[in-house]
């Protein structure tokens, strides 16, 4: 997902964002460990997609301040 589709959320889409990101990493990660993953690049992908999406929740909350 790309930063400028992020930033024209608003800050509770942002934060369901970020939980669906964490949830699908976590199924990901069960995946690896069971080795029934057969694309290891999507654990990198969906974690700097959870920093994205974090880092641009920090930045409309503080502008929301």
């Amino acid at each position: 997902m790309k930063a400028s589709e992020l930033r024209a959320k608003d800050v509770a889409a942002l934060e369901k964002e970020v939980s669906e990101l964490l949830k699908a990493h976590f199924g990901l990660r069960m995946q690896r460990a069971t080795q029934q993953l057969t694309n290891h690049s999507q654990l990198g992908k969906t974690r700097r997609d959870i920093a994205r999406a974090k880092t641009v929740l920090a930045q409309k909350k503080k502008a929301a301040k």
